[in-house]
């Protein structure tokens, strides 16, 4: 067999039960060191896809599987704009025919999920989609929310 296969060590058929174990032993303390731990923290919000848990704050939140599905994808690029026709390629698939209201209709689910302290973190982009953003960062969403510094004039 090949290493490029993704195989570490091989056994010949004539190993003893205690080499065996001593391999296995080994083979499994390989993988778990190896594997990457998937949360993603944004702020007080993490997103913990092996357990498939969000906690807030520490506290888990009681979200369907599709919830779940949108805020790991929202949580994994913050700040990001996602259009509602890319949530619902990645959260429902590509074969999904319903409306991108439903996108929308799971927004709001989540957000109150969140509470009104944190429903602010999924912020709306007119016209376009939903990014996340930590809390307390400022959001902009248009040039009326800019402040005198921020903004240039085009002459």
């Amino acid at each position: 067999m090949k290493m490029s296969w993704g195989f570490d060590d091989w056994l010949l058929p004539q190993c003893s039960p205690a080499e065996l174990e001593t391999r296995l032993r080994l083979a499994r303390d390989r993988a778990t060191a190896e594997a990457p731990q998937r949360a993603a923290n944004v702020g007080d919000l993490v997103v913990d896809e092996d357990s498939y848990q969000v906690r807030l704050r520490g506290q888990p939140l009681d979200l369907t599987f599709k919830e779940f599905e949108l805020i790991k994808a929202l949580a994994n690029s913050p700040n990001r704009v996602f259009t509602r026709e890319l949530l619902l390629q990645e959260v429902w698939g590509y074969d999904y025919f319903g409306g991108s209201r439903t996108v929308d209709v799971h927004v709001r689910r989540l957000r109150a999920k969140l509470g009104p302290e944190y429903e602010q973190m999924i912020v709306t982009v007119r016209g376009v989609g939903y990014k996340l953003v930590p809390p307390g960062q400022r959001v902009h969403r248009g040039p009326e929310d800019a402040t005198e510094e921020e903004r240039v004039t085009v002459s």
